[in-house]
């Protein structure tokens, strides 16, 4: 864990929330979707299985914690779980808050329009919302 280091994509396009057991949490910096990043905090992890058995289950365990509270904060309609990696190597899970009629819908949120930025202090203040429910 002490050679952990954020991709640099990674940390440009999201604010920090937490840093539970296994991963760091992130919130991208995106207002068309309520969206966060879990990052595995294990150097040079770049699949699921790369990861032990143990850290493996506690990833399920903090992929269904965080989708359970965006859920709650968004009050979203559906939650997106995915990992594609195709442009950060770094292991990491995107957990995407969904809502008929947002830019994207029914389809994937990748590739669709530019993001938008959150107003200033938008971001801070979900986050701070996001981290009471936690």
């Amino acid at each position: 864990m002490t050679d952990f280091e954020l991709h640099p994509r990674l940390a440009a396009d999201t604010a920090f929330v937490a840093d539970w057991t296994l991963c760091r949490v992130l919130l991208m910096n995106d207002a068309r979707y309520p969206w966060l990043i879990l990052v595995p905090r294990r150097a040079a992890a770049a699949e699921i299985f790369d990861l032990g058995p143990e850290d493996r289950e506690m990833l399920i365990a903090e992929i269904a914690l965080a989708s359970e509270r965006l859920k709650h904060v968004s009050r979203s309609a559906k939650i997106n779980v995915g990992a594609l990696g195709n442009l950060v190597p770094q292991l990491h899970i995107h957990i995407v808050a969904r809502n008929p009629g947002d830019a994207a819908w029914p389809g994937p949120v990748w590739g669709v329009g530019a993001p938008q930025p959150y107003a200033a202090g938008a971001i801070e203040t979900l986050v701070r919302e996001i981290v009471k429910t936690f």
